[in-house]
């Protein structure tokens, strides 16, 4: 099994200008992260606009993806969908493509309560043998999943192996990554609050930033790992802007491409109804990253 531990950059799926997929973009951004020296990349995500996306789409997508990577780094698949049945569909989908892990989060418009949410992830658990990295993110499925679900769930479902934690409390990654030791893995998923996670235990992050700074946030873990503090909060510090940016325009997805395109790789618009940056939004990314520029040379 692929230990998943690090940044990993949650991609975005380039389109032209008439919004279909560019699949030589697609190519191409994985190349540059594979370069980049990257621990790995997460592909059909929110970033990727996964709900934007028809499942013909994603599947190509997971099938591009893994051919083009070729085993040199690790990759994991956003399987999420509405239903049981459907995650099922997806993650076998991922898995039979060669996929290390899948990333799930609870269904995100029903709003389930927390017995449906362990039935779901159990039924889901049990239909593969694909690494699973649960995802809690109160803003963006309306459920805040609660440390004792999430303990249940990773210690009942042997191969739920990760936790992507995004509610933003620290307090959780903490007491998940203490009281699930052994059991699974924790992620930090808020882009804030990182070297904070590192510190009360979370291996690694899965990061909107990372797409755009990929050295740094690789750099910044590397640093961690060697014990080479002043290193690591010195990056965080320079990359915090941004990542604050991210996080607080309620347009992550649209920052990114443009941010791609200015890095000379594959971008282009998001799909309707999500709109392009606006004049002041674009000149506050390439304010951001004309101060970042100093540090990724």
């Amino acid at each position: 099994m692929t230990t998943i531990r690090g940044a990993y950059p949650v991609l975005i799926t380039p389109m032209t200008q008439e919004q279909e997929i560019d699949w030589g973009g697609v190519k191409n951004n994985v190349n540059y992260f594979v370069n980049q020296g990257v621990a790995g990349i997460v592909i059909n995500g929110s970033t990727g606009e996964f709900v934007s996306l028809s499942k013909e789409e994603k599947y190509q997508m997971v099938e591009t993806v893994m051919k083009e990577v070729n085993g040199r780094i690790s990759v994991i698949v956003g399987t999420a969908a509405e239903t049981t049945k459907e995650t099922i569909e997806n993650t076998k989908q991922a898995e039979a493509h060669g996929a290390d892990g899948a990333l799930i989060i609870n269904p995100y418009y029903m709003k389930p309560k927390e017995n449906e949410i362990y039935h779901h992830f159990k039924e889901v658990s049990s239909a593969v043998n694909l690494p699973i990295m649960l995802y809690n993110n109160p803003f963006t499925s309306g459920v805040n999943m609660s440390t004792d679900l999430m303990l249940q769930i990773g210690r009942d479902c042997e191969n739920v192996t990760h936790i992507k934690e995004s509610s933003g409390e620290i307090g959780k990654v903490r007491d998940l990554a203490r009281k699930g030791k052994g059991d699974f893995e924790v992620f930090c998923g808020a882009e804030e609050l990182v070297m904070e996670s590192y510190l009360v235990g979370a291996t690694g992050w899965i990061s909107v930033a990372g797409n755009i700074v990929p050295k740094l946030v690789t750099d910044m873990y590397n640093h961690f790992q060697n014990d080479e503090l002043k290193e690591a909060w010195a990056i965080n510090d320079r990359i915090l802007p941004l990542c604050a940016f991210l996080e607080g325009s309620g347009k992550y997805v649209q920052i990114v491409k443009r941010a791609m395109e200015l890095a000379g790789q594959a971008g282009g618009p998001a799909r309707y109804p999500r709109l392009g940056l606006s004049p002041e939004e674009d000149q506050k990314l390439k304010s951001l990253l004309a101060s970042l520029e100093t540090v990724n040379n």
